[in-house]
């Protein structure tokens, strides 16, 4: 595996490949390698000639209270990780390469970017996702790309910045990952201690119980977030927001109807955690 701090470099390599007519897959992260991100790096593998893994704490979908200085940073495990899994190129960049001097550029997506996440952290965030993730497909130019199904209005952002942008890339989505507990697989769990790890459990809790409540019959969405925020109300989870919204451009949902994500995020103990579900019915 390739270490390739450089776009011009990085895109040498690509160029290659892609002359010997080699498909591209990439996976971009943020680091701290666990269980969900080797997951997209297989399914990379599975499916490509070549595949690049972009390790990149994007500092602007940060806010100023946000963890950026505090983030997990592991660059040689994340190497060892990624080269177990056959991946052939890390990109690990410093800001400096991705934000020169001089840098004007801001990537808005409305509409859904202005719900969940966008509401609860600002604006900023999506706005830096579109941005990084934009400047990414720009520089590797993958036939594939592959995102986490826990970040699912990520998912939805970069669905819509190709889409709108015309970019020629097919983005994958992949499936959570849990702990054998359910908790969702996350960078920022190494922030919880063994009574924040618990009670972080209540969130995927809360999720399977709302999906009871549908299989049970439940169609109301008022009733479908309650039967969640029950779960979270007794293991003292105040959550940031827990909202049931359609499943492709998060409008609220009154009555359940097809496919819809109930979606989750709060804070548990130092880490805020977000989580998940699709939840479907036939029409």
């Amino acid at each position: 595996m390739r270490i390739i701090r450089t776009i011009a470099e990085l895109r040498e390599a690509v160029k290659a490949a892609k002359q010997d007519r080699r498909s591209v897959g990439l996976v971009p992260t943020m680091g701290a390698f666990h269980e969900g991100h080797l997951s997209l790096m297989r399914e990379a593998r599975a499916h490509n000639d070549l595949v690049v893994v972009s390790l990149f704490v994007n500092p602007t979908q940060f806010g100023p209270n946000e963890d950026l200085s505090r983030y997990p940073r592991d660059e040689a495990r994340d190497a060892a990780l990624a080269e177990g899994e056959g991946v052939d190129i890390l990109f690990a960049p410093e800001p400096a390469e991705i934000y020169p001097d001089g840098f004007a550029t801001t990537i808005h997506i409305s509409g859904i970017t202005d719900v969940l996440d966008g509401a609860s952290r600002g604006a900023h965030h999506f706005d830096g996702v579109a941005t990084v993730v934009a400047k990414l497909l720009g520089i590797v130019a993958p036939d594939v790309a592959y995102f986490g199904q826990k970040d699912a209005q990520q998912v939805l952002v970069v669905r819509r910045l190709v889409r709108d942008l015309n970019l020629d890339v097919q983005i994958v989505a992949c499936p959570i990952v849990r702990e054998p507990d359910g908790l969702a697989m996350s960078s920022r769990n190494v922030y919880l201690d063994p009574a924040a790890r618990q009670q972080a459990t209540a969130l995927n809790r809360a999720l399977e119980a709302a999906a009871e409540a549908v299989e049970q019959g439940e169609r109301d969405g008022a009733a479908i977030e309650d039967a969640a925020r029950r779960i979270l109300d007794d293991a003292g989870i105040v959550p940031e927001y827990l909202e049931l919204r359609t499943a492709d451009d998060l409008q609220p949902v009154t009555r359940l109807d097809g496919e819809a994500l109930l979606a989750v995020a709060a804070h548990v103990g130092a880490a805020r955690l977000i989580d998940n579900r699709l939840l479907r019915v036939s029409a």
